[in-house]
């Protein structure tokens, strides 16, 4: 069900492509059928909501209505805009703008609601801001009004030097985004050195002081109510779990408890994909002294046990030691493998990463260049089969060993194309660019393995991954802000600005089909293919806009072809983009590297590393490579049991940090300060919890102000 309404959500945006100004134009007829079986599948997912939500909670959930007037709004326009068809009568989609509503309002997006519930929350500390810098841009515009105004000076244009107050304003505003700097100030510069002293104080004041004053105050608002959010989790999931251990709790002694075949039961219903080992262990974790029980603060922490990532593996004796033992277990073998796994073999060949790197920005046509590239594939090929004799090849080429797959993989098909380039060489003058390039990103391709091998690489690398679901999400979110900006600006500019091929003969082809863009900026830089004529050209528009660079020169084109008013559309897309969404996504990134460059293990992670290690079942990583380490003789045991020697070789290990995401580390953060006898307050009161409400260490909801 998931899956289909984000493939009829997808298909109902993508209908602008073909819906006119279209990319790929089709029939009304053909795009309104597909409009309406995408909201015939949308009421169809409301009706399945409805029949497993409880009546009361369905028509209070927000929600549900915002999707439901949208549906009816939408039919409502596609029949009104047939109905001018068959007259033929020109009309406006007027609805389309509302699509986004289903990706943002569907119970499966809730992160990307999250996203908007914090602009929102935002929103009005940072409209104070805001107002305050308009006063200002307004003020100092005032002032450059009379000490420009009257001195009839001109631009590089040869048009009048801040002799319109409108003008003033928006041209003083791009300044704020250093857009159009220091052309603004060059005819006033170039009239008086003195004034440059007007252009710097408001640069100070609006670019640096005012734009860093939006950071802060959006950073600051967005931790506020992120941690309210996390909060939230935190305690509910606290309080569910108390709510579980009631319903299954019996009396053991003085104390209430759940027994071990209930807890094994329970486990088995609620994470039935782990293995029978898998289960033991997290039993001998929350049964740390085998007492045949689950205490009350073990079984709450079992949610967290069940989302830590803990990869069973099975110890295998190398291939090799098997088909050859004498030879395998030799001294020069065993002194061989001594060698792959010090932490010099991993320092040699980082240095030879490096030398690599420079052959590569030299000189590819000089034979001595050229014919190095063989010596470093040999070193690398050398490097694999080194490491494949040292490890276990199943364990080489886990499926979680990535750098394994990606080293291997890279140099092999390097190993290829070079063959292949030189073999085409040879044969006569004939040389393929193609391979010749696939060769050259290959090599530089190589140089990706040195992040993994330095520390604060990896902490970089890893928060970027943690971020990676974040940063789809604010995607999500810039898709649907994207699309109501674009549907607008189609609506608005469509047709009013046009591209025409180098060899065309339409009079005003330099123009962009307009003599009212004659002699301007953005006819003179050959922008023409910056419309709005469809949804495609439209979403380019909107980058190069959020880029801001010269977004000054794209607004003017498009007020000069519209109207002048034309500007405020692009004002508020920066408003929008640049100013609000862009500084949330940059407070989020701040916090992800916060949280990743400060937390330690969380304690139920290092209870279960400090069990495994116990019962000698770990597998160490290297620290440096992060490939295996053969720490595997002893660990000897059954699968299914515990104890001094595991016969069938079962081993366990926590998964690298890289798999976290940024929300459980937050959690995790926040649950620290929660006391472990804090069952914490009813669900009802937990979801009004408000970023202003006392929360530190023990909080007491009823006195909260």
């Amino acid at each position: 069900m998931q899956v289909a309404t984000y493939f009829f959500i997808t298909v109902d945006l993508l209908l602008a492509v073909f819906e006119e100004p279209a990319v790929y134009p089709l029939p009304f007829l053909a795009t309104s059928i597909v409009e309406v079986l995408c909201l015939l599948a949308f009421f169809g997912r409301l009706v399945h909501f409805s029949k497993v939500t409880p009546r009361s909670i369905f028509w209070k959930d927000t929600k549900n209505i915002c999707v439901m007037v949208t549906i009816v709004l939408n039919l409502i326009d596609l029949i009104i805009y047939g109905a001018l068809i068959i007259a033929e009568i020109q009309s406006v989609r007027w609805s389309r703008v509302l699509r986004p509503i289903y990706l943002i309002n569907f119970a499966e997006s809730r992160q990307i609601r999250r996203a908007f519930r914090s602009i929102r929350n935002t929103l009005p500390e940072i409209m104070y801001v805001f107002l305050l810098f308009m006063f200002s841009v307004l003020l100092f515009s005032l002032m450059a009004l009379q000490l420009f105004g009257n001195r009839k000076l001109k631009t590089a244009e040869g048009e009048p030097y801040f002799a319109n107050y409108l003008d003033v304003v928006f041209n003083l505003y791009v300044l704020v985004t250093t857009a159009n700097s220091p052309d603004v100030m060059m005819p006033a510069y170039d009239h008086n050195p003195w004034y440059s002293i007007f252009f710097i104080a408001y640069i100070i004041l609006n670019t640096y002081i005012f734009m860093s004053v939006f950071l802060a105050v959006v950073y600051n608002n967005y931790r506020k109510h992120l941690k309210n959010e996390i909060r939230k989790l935190a305690y509910m999931k606290r309080r569910k779990m108390v709510d579980a251990f009631n319903a299954l709790k019996v009396k053991e002694g003085s104390e209430f408890v759940i027994k071990e075949d209930k807890w094994k039961q329970l486990v088995k219903l609620v994470a039935p994909d782990i293995s029978n080992s898998h289960r033991e262990l997290l039993l001998r974790v929350s049964d740390d002294e085998q007492n045949g029980y689950v205490g009350k603060d073990a079984f709450i922490r079992l949610a967290d046990l069940l989302n830590i990532k803990v990869i069973t593996m099975k110890t295998r004796m190398h291939p090799l030691e098997s088909w050859m033992p004498h030879v395998y277990k030799s001294a020069w073998s065993r002194f061989i493998r001594r060698v792959v796994q010090h932490k010099g073999f991993v320092y040699a060949y980082d240095g030879i990463i490096l030398v690599n790197a420079i052959f590569i920005a030299l000189d590819e046509n000089n034979p001595l260049i050229s014919n190095a590239e063989w010596v470093f594939l040999a070193f690398y090929l050398v490097e694999i089969l080194l490491k494949l004799y040292t490890y276990d090849p199943r364990s080489f080429f886990a499926k979680n060993q990535f750098w394994n797959w990606f080293d291997t993989l890279i140099i092999v098909a390097a190993l290829i194309a070079t063959i292949i380039n030189t073999s085409l060489k040879s044969v006569g003058q004939y040389s393929s660019q193609q391979v010749l390039d696939i060769v050259f990103i290959l090599r530089v391709l190589r140089l990706i393995r040195i992040i993994d091998s330095i520390q604060r690489f990896r902490v970089i690398m890893n928060t970027l991954i943690n971020i990676l679901p974040t940063m789809l999400t604010f995607s999500g979110l810039l898709i649907a802000i994207y699309y109501v900006f674009a549907i607008l600006g189609m609506e608005i500019f469509n047709g009013k600005i046009r591209f025409f091929p180098e060899n065309s003969t339409d009079p005003y082809a330099q123009e962009c089909g307009t003599s009212a863009l004659k002699d301007s900026a953005f006819a003179k830089s050959k922008y023409c293919k910056n419309n709005f004529n469809d949804l495609g050209s439209a979403f380019i528009v909107l980058v190069e806009l959020t880029v801001v660079n010269q977004w000054h020169v794209l607004a003017n084109g498009f007020s000069l072809v519209t109207h002048a008013a034309a500007r405020l559309y692009f004002i508020a897309f920066h408003v929008v983009i640049v100013i609000l969404i862009i500084n949330i996504f940059v407070a989020f990134i701040l916090e992800a590297f916060f949280v990743e460059y400060s937390l330690e293990k969380s304690e139920v992670e290092t209870a279960i590393e400090k069990k495994i290690q116990e019962l000698g079942m770990a597998v160490q990583e290297d620290a440096s490579s992060g490939n295996l380490v053969e720490n595997m003789e002893s660990c000897e045991t059954d699968a299914g049991t515990f104890g001094e020697t595991n016969q069938k070789g079962l081993m366990f290990r926590i998964a690298s940090k890289r798999y976290r995401t940024v929300d459980a580390l937050l959690q995790r953060m926040f649950e620290s300060e929660i006391p472990p006898e804090d069952e914490g307050p009813p669900i009802e009161d937990i979801l009004n919890f408000s970023p202003n409400d006392l929360y530190i260490h023990n909080p007491t909801f009823h006195t909260a102000a």
